[in-house]
């Protein structure tokens, strides 16, 4: 990206990363994800247009391959609404993000509210 042309504004591109809903509330078996997540994610933004979905448990291939109970109980985590969230959701975001230029080096959580447990 750093050879792109930037636009007006100079911008050059647009960098999203993705962080566990773990990287907001560390676990006690996961004392490394909050640190690392959360600590990468401000300075990679001062290069350029960045931004980090902080995201809950999504339907992905990974949990298709758990039980529907589990899936269902998983999805019930998640105040409101309570189910697991759908990829296009996440895309959604993620491009409404990507269409504003004032939205950079952000976390935004996208999680229904999840908060984990310790």
């Amino acid at each position: 990206m750093s050879h792109n042309q930037p636009d007006a504004d100079g911008h050059r591109g647009l960098v999203v990363n993705t962080a566990s809903v773990a990287a907001f509330e560390g676990q006690v078996s996961d004392p490394g994800v909050t640190a690392g997540q959360r600590t990468f994610q401000k300075p990679t933004a001062w290069s350029g247009h960045e931004i980090t979905p902080g995201d809950g448990l999504f339907s992905t291939p990974l949990l298709a391959g758990l039980p529907e109970k589990v899936r269902t109980f998983l999805g019930r985590q998640a105040p409101f609404p309570a189910r697991l969230g759908h990829p296009a959701e996440f895309a959604h975001l993620v491009q409404a993000l990507a269409e504003n230029p004032m939205v950079n080096g952000e976390v935004v959580r996208l999680d229904g509210a999840l908060r984990m447990q310790p």
